[in-house]
């Protein structure tokens, strides 16, 4: 049965540097990235050499412990190098393009007639299996598994987030063939979330085959893990899927042609971003082809709140649909604590004036204003997180290691992305998202 959901507790960053709704160019790389780091609980293995040549959906990498989940080269060239790190840690494999789009074909096919085996492997196949997150964890799927329901989120409340209907309004038939595909993975059904403010406009209102949801509130309200826990929260033993929309849409676009198609639009967005809009791009793009910052900027894969940063010669993954280019802030402020007016700063709390200014949006840069201290006990945490957690507990029971508080205090229900606000209200300036992943980590270790 589908639902409305309204949330009251979170918070939207009035940050300046939204994409304006236009492409500005399409990128062709030359050199395009598989990167295996990207996926958790994934230990890659190499299939391929240095000089061999690859079409686009050929096997680049296989995970170790499953040797069913293949990661694919996007494009058709030749394997340029094998990136490693520290301890000979595989971090990439770089591919030439060579400019030919000569791709594997997997056959078109109509999804609803395909049994859960098939569409599973075609979809690891394809390599889009990686693109299919397991949670608790957020590990890549096991392909053996039943998970009680799939969801996807089709919209994003995330500082600056791209505009679904924008990037993904003329694959409305892609998203229907990939929710198809996903449905005959599992019993459950698959849940698709909707924006409640554009949802008579949605080109995804009508999707058939799936269980649709109205959501709205300000963010996290976009997260799919807030989308779960007041639609089917996860109990000790349960697994849910989720599935990025963008990959969703890929997914059918690979049953609609029976091929490998990764191109997406990406916003490029941030203050310090000098055209704010889209690019149209493949994942594994050198960030070198898509931005080309001036000064002191930070580069970040995502939004401001939960990206990771990206140095200038670094390369898109394949869950990247936006880029956010933003000051680094390394100006010491004396006596900030002390000045009551700074009508250039946004503040949560009603310290400042900007409440007053609710529709002001702001030149924000990297800046903590303060440095970390121990814990303050404050409500803050919860009034930005609208689930039904304990979020200061929580944190506690991460940073202590104790498991038992973890399970009782919500940890098989989030991830560090729905936590990301705790980062920005905490007066504390504690890295909330990390302690949640080393509690995951520690999860992962312990449970397995």
């Amino acid at each position: 049965m589908s639902s409305n959901i309204v949330l009251k507790r979170g918070l939207n960053i009035p940050i300046k540097g939204a994409a304006d709704r236009k492409v500005l160019r399409k990128v062709e790389p030359g050199l395009v990235a598989v990167n295996p780091t990207v996926f958790k609980g994934l230990v890659p293995r190499l299939l391929v050499r240095e000089g061999d040549p690859v079409a686009a959906g050929s096997p680049v990498l296989m995970d170790k412990d499953r040797p069913g989940i293949l990661l694919t080269s996007p494009v058709s060239g030749t394997v340029k190098e094998i990136v490693r790190g520290e301890k000979r840690r595989l971090l990439a494999v770089l591919i030439e393009s060579d400019g030919k789009g000569t791709a594997v074909d997997f056959g078109a096919c109509n999804p609803a007639a395909l049994s859960r085996e098939e569409a599973a492997a075609l979809l690891l196949k394809s390599g889009l299996w990686g693109g299919i997150i397991s949670r608790p964890y957020g590990v890549v799927a096991d392909p053996e598994a039943a998970p009680k329901a799939i969801f996807i989120s089709a919209f994003s409340t995330a500082p600056l987030a791209p505009d679904t209907e924008f990037t993904l309004g003329d694959d409305a038939e892609a998203v229907q063939a990939g929710v198809r595909l996903l449905s005959r993975l599992t019993d459950g059904g698959v849940h698709l979330c909707l924006n409640a403010a554009t949802y008579s406009a949605s080109p995804f209102h009508k999707i058939e085959g799936a269980i649709v949801h109205t959501v709205s509130g300000p963010h996290p309200a976009g997260n799919v893990g807030v989308q779960i826990s007041h639609i089917s929260p996860i109990r000790r033993g349960e697994t849910v899927w989720t599935v990025p929309v963008q990959i969703v849409a890929a997914m059918g676009r690979l049953v609609l042609s029976g091929k490998l198609s990764l191109m997406r639009k990406i916003a490029l967005t941030g203050p310090a971003a000098e055209e704010p809009a889209y690019i149209e791009a493949l994942p594994g793009t050198p960030v070198a082809d898509l931005v080309k910052p001036e000064g002191n900027v930070r580069i970040i894969d995502g939004d401001v709140l939960s990206g990771t940063i990206l140095g200038a010669d670094g390369f898109t993954g394949l869950f990247t649909d936006q880029i956010t280019l933003i000051r680094e802030g390394r100006e010491k402020e004396y006596f900030g604590w002390a000045k009551p007016f700074r009508p250039k700063l946004f503040s949560s709390s009603p310290c400042y004036f900007s409440w007053l200014t609710p529709r002001k949006k702001y030149d924000m840069d990297t800046n903590l204003h303060g440095g970390p201290r121990a814990f303050v006990e404050t409500k803050c945490f919860s009034d930005v997180t609208p689930m039904d957690i304990f979020p200061i507990y929580l944190i506690k029971a991460c940073l202590a290691g104790e498991i038992e508080k973890m399970e009782k205090f919500g940890i098989y229900e989030v991830l560090p992305e729905d936590l990301a606000l705790c980062d920005y209200v905490d007066p504390s300036k504690n890295d909330i998202q990390a302690i949640i992943a080393s509690g995951i980590d520690l999860m992962i270790k312990e449970m397995a």
